[in-house]
């Protein structure tokens, strides 16, 4: 663990492993004197060097590439974490992680399945139940949380498991969820170490399949017997090419400059984001990710009240990243990026095109017609899209960042997937979920996302204002017409105040100012977060729920750059009883006027279940928006040329503005 000269590394420093260097990073620890023997690796992945080295960098500069290592050893029942150089080919650092618990891995999700169907306990329960054939069972590895002493995470690594029943092996087994019955593994010991049987609940008679082949077969919930007519399809092409360029994970696209990156714990993330201007890119954003997904429920049954998961700190979303496939999960013109993430033996796995990238036309950008002379311009906006899914047990969750030619920047979060559901008494009516078919309900939840924004608008000196439209007062001399209303700022100006909540009655929003650089105006040049759905939980103080899941409590924090305070759950969540993350990162009130800020957004929206969510959902999303404001001297698209429609021949658009093969119509 000695220091040695660096040497140089081609490539720029952000740039994602790639799988000889995730299996150089395994081998160098596994062959060095601190290596434990029977560690598993969770995660390889960079160690993402200082910002300020970064922002600094230079092409041919020699830098030091490092490696972020994660394990779990189930003979020591420790975590450890490790650092090692790939430059110097060393370990930088080695520490054991006492008494917390790191996420559960790919060979520890399939491997709870099997030792829970071959336990004699849960196999008479299933028989008390009427189901022999254990090999049609599905069970699910959910999160243990925090239930009591016996949860501490120095003690045991645990998950608890519940079970479905499949008739055939493709049927979707959610549709026969065995309510009442709970397994607790030991992942370290991989054994089971309890059976809870609450008592049986008649499995729901109906299949709930959505597959084609199977969804027309008699006895399934929907009761269709033939699929309808295809409709006509939708072809995109871009003949010349899609407009953006690809270096490595380097994009250009239009005026807009960033790097692709991708974690096993958080999936797609994006690097350096700015926007060219006269020649120059101005910063916008130094790193964007998603933080924290967070999926408490709002049963108090037995099965369902300690379903509260945090999808990202106890599983991670990169190793669930989807190969995605053209014209189904993309369409158009599309690059793919893979991701590599590790197996617990430290070797490299490729998720082919884990990350889809393309163009999508956005609809009218601008437009105005002077109804004197008739003369009209219209623009059509455009969107760069940069998205994943990860499937993550039932759920399927898709992430979209859009980056728009007016300069903003959108993220559009999508649930679909399967329902995680309950079996009920014929006849009952569930008072905390819905009816969705009979026997069959599904518990209310709730859905909670942070997204971690590490802004540098114009620069590393940025301050954060909340901003409010409010009536100028009662009718006097401020408002002697009575519709008089301004906007009012209120500058956050430490950590303290930095938990903030929305108020869409008053338009609430938060603005994002540079202390380095002003508008032709004279005002800092800024950025505009315009907040998207949010509910509050209904969690009540002193539930697990409340202890763990802070950071959904606001939908807004901010707090100072801290490059170890990178997720909003903290570092550790598994088995955790009290929860970190940023509403513990809060308490340093640390300040933040013109100073390097982070952004932690909470999407997130109640999820009262619909019959039509079943048996496979339809999309619903969440999101925010990013908006220029004063960061440019006019609209950023004025400059955008007519576009060349192909197909469309001059002065057949119906419009007076079509000539010479330019076409303004909307």
């Amino acid at each position: 663990m000695t220091s040695t000269d660096t040497v140089a590394i081609s490539g720029h420093p952000l740039e994602p492993l790639d799988a000889d260097e995730v299996a150089a990073a395994s081998a160098i620890l596994t062959a060095s004197e601190v290596f434990v023997e029977g560690s598993r690796f969770v995660f390889i992945e960079l160690a993402e060097p200082p910002k300020a080295d970064v922002v600094a960098w230079v092409p041919g500069t020699p830098w030091d590439r490092q490696v972020a290592l994660l394990l779990r050893n189930p003979k020591t029942r420790s975590t450890y974490e490790a650092v090692v150089s790939l430059t110097r080919g060393l370990v930088v650092s080695w520490r054991v992680a006492e008494g917390l618990q790191a996420p559960t891995t790919a060979a520890e999700f399939m491997a709870c399945e099997e030792i829970v169907r071959a336990d004699p306990r849960w196999q008479a329960a299933m028989r008390r139940r009427g189901v022999s054939d254990f090999g049609l069972c599905m069970v699910d590895p959910w999160a243990a949380g925090h239930t009591g002493p016996e949860d501490d995470p120095a003690l045991r690594r645990i998950l608890r498991p519940l079970t479905f029943v499949r008739t055939s092996p493709h049927d979707n087994g959610y549709a026969r969820p065995v309510e009442g019955l709970i397994a607790v593994v030991d992942l370290d010991a991989m054994e089971v170490i309890d059976v809870i049987d609450h008592g049986v609940v008649p499995l729901p008679p109906l299949a709930g399949n959505y597959e084609p082949d199977l969804l027309v077969e008699p006895g399934n919930v929907t009761g269709f017997t033939r699929l309808r007519e295809p409709l006509r399809p939708i072809v995109i092409t871009q003949p010349d090419g899609p407009s953006f360029t690809v270096s490595g994970h380097h994009v250009e696209w239009a005026n807009w400059r960033l790097r692709i990156g991708f974690t096993p714990r958080e999936g797609l993330v994006l690097h350096d984001v700015g926007y060219v201007e006269a020649g120059v890119t101005r910063p916008v954003l130094y790193r964007a990710s998603v933080a924290e997904m967070y999926v408490p429920y709002g049963d108090p049954g037995p099965t369902h009240w300690n379903k509260n998961v945090f999808d990202m700190g106890e599983y991670g979303l990169g190793w669930l990243a989807n190969s995605l496939t053209l014209g189904c999960d993309c369409l158009g013109e599309i690059f793919y990026f893979d991701g590599v993430v590790n197996d617990q033996d430290g070797g490299p796995t490729t998720i082919p095109n884990a990350i889809c990238m393309h163009e999508e036309d956005a609809s009218v950008g601008w437009k105005h017609t002077d109804f004197r002379t008739l003369r009209g311009e219209v623009r059509r906006n455009r969107r760069l899209v940069i998205s994943f899914f990860a499937t993550v047990g039932n759920y399927e969750y898709g992430f979209y960042w859009n980056l728009y030619l007016d300069g903003s920047i959108e993220l559009e979060i999508k649930l679909t997937g399967v329902l995680s559901t309950g079996a009920c008494e014929p006849g009952s009516d569930p008072e905390h979920g819905t009816l969705i078919a009979p026997g069959l309900y599904a518990p209310n939840h709730e859905h909670y996302f942070s997204i971690r924004l590490d802004m540098r608008v114009d620069g590393d000196r940025n301050s954060v204002f909340e901003v409010d439209s409010r009536s100028a007062g009662p009718m006097g001399p401020a408002n002697p017409h009575g519709n008089a209303w301004r906007t009012v700022r209120t500058a956050i100006t430490s950590e303290a105040a930095g938990g903030r909540d929305g108020n869409p009655l008053n338009g609430r929003s938060w603005l994002i100012t540079s202390a380095d650089r002003t508008s032709l105006l004279g005002a800092p040049t800024a950025y505009k977060l315009e907040p998207g759905a949010y509910t509050a939980p209904l969690w009540v103080d002193g539930s697990q729920q409340s202890r763990r899941g802070g950071f959904a409590t606001k939908q807004l924090w901010v707090t100072a750059y801290d490059p170890a305070q990178r997720y909003a759950a903290g570092d550790y969540v598994a088995q955790n009883v009290s929860g970190d993350g940023v509403s513990r990162y809060v308490e340093a009130d640390r300040p933040l006027t013109d100073t390097d800020v982070v952004l932690w957004y909470t999407a997130g929206a109640h999820h009262v279940v619909r019959p039509e969510d079943w048996p496979v959902m339809p999309v619903t999303r969440v999101g925010f928006h990013l908006k220029p404001f004063g960061f440019f001297d006019g609209n950023p698209m004025l400059d955008l040329p007519p576009e060349k429609q192909v197909g469309h021949p001059a002065g057949t658009g119906g419009c007076s503005h079509c000539a010479d093969g330019q076409c303004a119509c909307h």
